[in-house]
């Protein structure tokens, strides 16, 4: 796995994680997620973090394919925590000019740069260990009721899935184009900063090109196939809830209630 990107790879340890209905992920996943949007305690986010490292181990996944992932969030997270630390109100611990840290900037800086890496290394989590059409077969089950009001429910998930694993395409043609550059003796990473950024502007003209037409391949492999608007197409393997998949959502419910309870107590 040489792409460093987390969402949209696909890494078979077969793990009890691997073996869980999509469903069961999906609704597990979601409900966690929602427990996380709640923190507020500093105890909530140790036992949210303790849960989710219990959960990357049960995974058998290299831990250093979730730290390389990480990587490219870095200016993302830097300046989620710098706009927090620099326009925060409350006690001021340094100033200069207009410019003024304060001690409630710290806290909320750490608690959403923390908060971001909980919610990444769990949407990692799912795609990590769930196959892209079987991702979409679950969501399609779980939207099922909808189908009911004429929703497109089975182009709507294939559509999801299709844009999830094309995040780590994409970087691959942006890494195929720029070591062709490098061939030509044109190394954008030796570039200073600003030049850098400026340099990425002529590659987006072939990376859009290559994208579009990555595109039209999938749209006329999926047509070949007859596809259509996926109404009534049948599975060779069918979903079925296990005993497993009731206790982990059991598990995810328990977990999202004590964080909620925490956070009620404010411990």
């Amino acid at each position: 796995m040489a792409n460093p990107v987390l969402i949209g790879q696909y890494v078979e340890t077969h793990s009890i994680i691997h073996r869980l209905d999509p469903r069961t992920k999906l609704i597990s996943l979601f409900i966690f997620m929602l427990s996380l949007i709640w923190l507020n305690t500093g105890i909530s986010y140790i036992v949210a973090s303790l849960f989710v490292v219990m959960i990357v181990g049960i995974t058998r996944i290299p831990v250093v394919i979730f730290w390389r992932g990480l990587i490219p969030l870095v200016v993302i997270l830097l300046f989620t925590f710098v706009y927090n630390m620099l326009f925060t109100e409350g006690t001021v611990i340094w100033s200069w000019g207009w410019l003024y840290i304060t001690i409630e900037g710290l806290e909320n800086g750490v608690r959403l740069v923390w908060r971001i890496i909980l919610l990444v290394i769990l949407a990692a989590i799912l795609t990590l260990t769930t196959k892209p059409l079987t991702l979409a077969y679950g969501l399609e089950k779980l939207m099922y009721p909808l189908g009911k009001l004429n929703v497109p429910i089975e182009q709507f998930s294939l559509m999801i899935v299709i844009a999830i694993r094309f995040i780590p395409t994409i970087l691959e043609e942006l890494e195929r184009i720029l070591l062709a550059q490098k061939a030509r003796g044109y190394d954008i990473t030796t570039l200073r900063l600003p030049q850098r950024v400026l340099a990425y502007t002529p590659i987006l003209v072939p990376l859009l090109f290559t994208i579009v037409q990555r595109a039209e391949h999938l749209s006329d492999a999926i047509d070949a196939r007859a596809y259509g608007k996926g109404k009534g197409r049948t599975s060779y393997r069918q979903l079925q809830w296990q005993s497993i998949d009731y206790i982990v959502m059991i598990i995810a419910i328990l977990i999202a209630l004590g964080l909620l309870l925490l956070n009620i107590m404010n411990i």
